[in-house]
């Protein structure tokens, strides 16, 4: 089975892009959060790269071999 990135419709609070990347990387979603809330205040491009991710990554629903 092949890890695959995709956004979490379960537990979401916007898009699920941050449940999603926690599930991949193994982490607790609430630390992704704030790792990515404090790039997203100090440098900006956490909300970017947020808003990107939002609108490529497939639902986990859509991926379907999980």
């Amino acid at each position: 089975m092949t890890k695959r990135l995709y956004k979490i419709e379960q537990g979401r609070k916007i898009f699920g892009v941050c449940g999603g990347v926690a599930e991949y990387l193994n982490l607790d979603v609430a630390l992704v959060r704030i790792v990515w809330g404090v790039f997203g205040l100090f440098y900006g491009i956490g909300i970017i790269l947020y808003l990107v991710c939002a609108f490529v990554l497939p639902n986990k629903s859509d991926v379907g071999d999980f």
